[in-house]
């Protein structure tokens, strides 16, 4: 399987590919690199995006997981950069509780493009319970959450809608 790492502020990534697609973003430096076409576009719309240059992925995404995971996964690309959701919200939206969207949320496979980082506690605005943001599994964890969603604060006042993929 191809892969390609690049560094990013929230640290190394490492992007697999299968079959012309995206199958992976992982933590961490790859041992194997391979510059594909794909996988070079891949790198290079994350390299815009944490720029603030890029607010919409065009690439083609195939990520492992059972039908309820994809259908959690296609909700998180469906949020505006610049937003949120709550767990119970996506939950409504998706179908499922706001465990087990938690659960797909865990199990994401293409973190930062399918955007888990996009899903809060419902407590996380203001006033009572504010500053629940729930959890983050990747780079620093809440550090890394807290860095995604100020990044793309600055980008959604540019007129940005979302990320413009459809998982396979």
């Amino acid at each position: 399987m191809p892969q390609l790492s690049l560094h990013t502020p929230v640290g190394d990534l490492t992007l697999s590919e299968e079959d012309g697609s995206l199958v992976a973003v992982d933590w961490g430096w790859g041992r194997d690199q391979s510059e594909t076409p794909f996988l070079q576009c891949a790198r290079d719309q994350l390299q815009a995006y944490f720029d603030g240059d890029l607010k919409v992925f065009d690439l083609r995404l195939a990520p492992h997981g059972t039908a309820y995971r994809r259908r959690i996964w296609q909700a998180l690309v469906d949020i505006p950069v610049g937003e949120t959701r709550s767990y119970g919200g996506l939950a409504m939206a998706a179908g499922g509780s706001a465990r087990s969207v938690g659960g797909a949320m865990a199990t994401n496979p293409i973190p930062i493009i399918i955007p888990c980082h996009r899903v809060v506690g419902s407590g996380s605005g203001s006033g009572a319970g504010a500053g629940r943001m729930g959890g983050y599994s990747g780079g620093e964890g809440l550090p890394t959450k807290l860095f995604l969603l100020a990044l793309e604060r600055r980008m959604a006042p540019l007129g940005v809608a979302q990320t413009q993929v459809e998982l396979l």
